[in-house]
């Protein structure tokens, strides 16, 4: 029950902060989802985000931070096997997935729902 109850607070807290950088700040949504991406990049390069996922379960890893973290892990393991070629190839390996389902849910949602342009 804690795991849930982790999760549910660390997500929401990461979402309130998120939202009140969008409220008070003037940076774009695109901008702070690119700083979210690259946070978690940096928090995983520091190897502090492992233990973060351990308590807080998809609380740490569903958010864009964990994306970020997703493709440092990605980095690093594909520089341990590749070498420095690993530094190009490993987050592509490692996202793929979660960008290829994005892409197709999100083209998916566009045919049923008929979006329109404002």
């Amino acid at each position: 029950m804690t795991d849930f109850l982790n999760a549910f607070w660390v997500g929401g807290l990461i979402c309130v902060i998120i939202q009140i950088l969008m409220d008070k700040t003037k940076l774009m949504p695109g901008r702070i989802m690119v700083i979210l991406v690259c946070l978690g990049a940096v928090i995983s390069f520091f190897n502090l985000y492992k233990p973060f996922i351990e308590f807080a379960g998809a609380g740490a890893t569903v958010p864009l931070l964990g994306f970020g973290h997703v493709l440092m892990d990605g980095v690093k393991e594909s520089i341990d096997k590749d070498g420095f070629m690993g530094l190009f190839s490993g987050g592509f390996k490692a996202g793929a997935v979660g960008i290829g389902a994005a892409l197709i849910f999100g083209y998916l949602a566009g045919i049923i729902f008929k979006p329109k342009m404002k």
